[in-house]
């Protein structure tokens, strides 16, 4: 297994280079089209998040395995505000950013395994898996 490949948000193009190299990763694991498009679109909001609410922050890529099924798995880390409610956060449509409130939900349905915690004034870690079928 590949070690992990970390990239920093700290500007806009990094949510490309993000995206970008979690695609690579991906295909280079053997997902098809479509799972690359929905692994491309869950790292490109998740790291848009950081850079919208926290400014900075790094999106992590790691291949995992789990028994006999192997899968990319992606965090997102921040230090910023936190999220004072997950739950809100959680439900299509919120959004404290005049956005469509569709990103965190989003991500949840584009991925087989979604994982968040939030702490006030200490950040956010967004943890993401998709797994090879």
């Amino acid at each position: 297994m590949a070690e992990a490949i970390t990239v920093h948000i700290r500007d806009e193009l990094d949510i490309v280079r993000a995206r970008q190299e979690g695609r690579q990763v991906a295909k280079n694991m053997g997902f098809g089209a479509v799972d690359l498009a929905r692994i491309a679109t869950a790292i490109s909001e998740l790291a848009r998040n950081i850079y919208t609410y926290a400014q900075t922050g790094e999106i992590w890529l790691e291949e995992v395995e789990k028994g006999s099924r192997r899968g990319l798995q992606v965090m997102a880390l921040d230090h910023g505000p936190g999220i004072s409610n997950v739950e809100d956060a959680m439900r299509d449509g919120y959004t404290t950013s005049n956005g469509l409130g569709a990103g965190l939900p989003g991500t949840r349905r584009l991925v087989d395994e979604f994982e968040i915690e939030s702490q006030i004034s200490q950040g956010t870690r967004v943890t993401v898996r998709k797994w090879l079928r």
